[in-house]
Parts: structure tokens; sequence; C-alpha cells
């Protein structure tokens, strides 16, 4: 018979870490945030396209971000901040919980490919919308869940799919999203973006990361079958 050791949930959070704890803050998150718009987010070949974009806020924008550059017609995903009132923030600040903004994800993508319904659907498919303020081991007002629109037809479609689910008791308890309407997105420092992907090896990313995409590509996937 194998003998298995359960290990406390304390200690495993304090193993994989959380969000905000597994990277140094870049002395200027200023010009690193515009180093990485400019070089990696808002080429001219992705600018010259038809390209749609959507906010979502979902917990860490390290998971939500590789969530997103795992659907078909996404062209880019791109970790920042929005919801709040602090004009460009720093990841400290957000961190700190008093700036407003939220961890999100602008996504950018081919609506000849992907429709906004399909990345509503995949940001409620990949998290869980009742907890408030929290995703996973990650605590603070900066990782609540937040689905943005930018015209009424925006609105509905969330307001909508959030009735059908609560309709379909898709979860036991009462869904917390908050419906909000987008004002302006604030890229983060360059070290965040593509950081699932850069730092595979990351405890968190290992722990907490990449077993929440897997749990998406099932469900998600296994849905459209």
């Amino acid at each position: 018979m194998k003998k298995f050791i359960i290990i406390p949930l304390v200690l495993f959070s304090a193993i994989i870490g959380s969000c905000n704890t597994s990277t140094k803050e870049n002395k200027n998150p200023k010009k690193v945030a515009e180093a990485a718009t400019s070089e990696n987010h808002t080429n001219s070949e992705l600018e010259n396209k038809d390209y749609a974009k959507a906010y979502f806020a979902s917990g860490c924008f390290w998971c939500v971000e590789a969530i997103y550059e795992s659907i078909d017609g996404v062209q880019e995903a791109v970790s920042g901040y929005s919801g709040g009132d602090t004009i460009d923030p720093t990841y400290r600040e957000v961190s700190a919980g008093t700036t407003g903004h939220a961890e999100t994800v602008e996504v950018m993508y081919d609506p000849t490919k992907v429709s906004f319904e399909t990345l509503v659907k995949a940001f409620f498919d990949s998290h869980d919308p009742t907890t408030l303020n929290q995703q996973g081991p990650d605590h603070g007002t900066q990782y609540r869940s937040v689905a943005f629109y930018q015209t009424p037809e925006e609105k509905r479609i969330i307001e909508n799919y959030i009735a059908q689910l609560t309709k379909a008791k898709a979860f036991n308890n009462p869904i917390v999203t908050e419906v909000k309407k987008f004002e302006i997105f604030w890229p983060a420092e360059n070290y965040h973006q593509d950081f699932e992907e850069r730092n595979p090896f990351n405890p968190y990313v290992k722990g907490v990361s990449k077993p929440r995409l897997e749990r998406f590509k099932d469900k998600f996937y296994s849905d459209k079958k």
C-alpha cells in the first residue's frame, strides 16, 4: 500500500507562492511598460489588421494571458491593469490594492475567426466567478473578476451569459463578476508579458498557472465537441 504525504494548504501555498511574489519589480516600470507595448504587442503587423480588442480580469494575469493565447483566432494577449483610478499604475501600486485596478488582459482577436461570445465563454470557463477578490492562492481587489464591455451589445452578451449560467445553476454560489464599462488599459511591465511561456519552471507557473490552463482546455474544448 502506498503512503501519501499530505501537505497542509498553508505550506503548499508558501511553496508555490502567489502571482505577486515570484519576480522583482523593474526599477523604471513606466519605461519597461512602454517597451513592452512598442516592441512586443503593438507592432505594425498587428495594428494594420482588422483586429478587435476585449478586456477581462479573472485573477493573476500570467494565467489569463496564457489562457486566451491558447484560443484559435486570438492574435495576442497583453497583461496590464484596468478598472481603477490611478493613472499609469505600477505593479507595486496595483499589488498594494490602493489603485482600484484589477490585473487585466487585453485580448486582440480576429472577429472572423472567434466571436466576443466565445471569449466571454472562455472567461467563465477559466476561473471561479463566485469568489470575491480571490482566485486560487491570490487574494485582493486586484484579483477580482471583471468582464469589461465597450458597447451596449457587449454588455448585453455578458449579462445574458451570466443569466444563463445562473439559471442553469452552473456554480454552487452566486456569480460576483463585475460587468464594467471599459475606460482605459495600462500595459504591465515587460517582465509580466508572456510570463508563463518564458518561465515554465517558476513554482507559481508549475503549481497554479499551468494546471489552470489545462483545466480550462479540458472544459472549453470538451464543450465544443
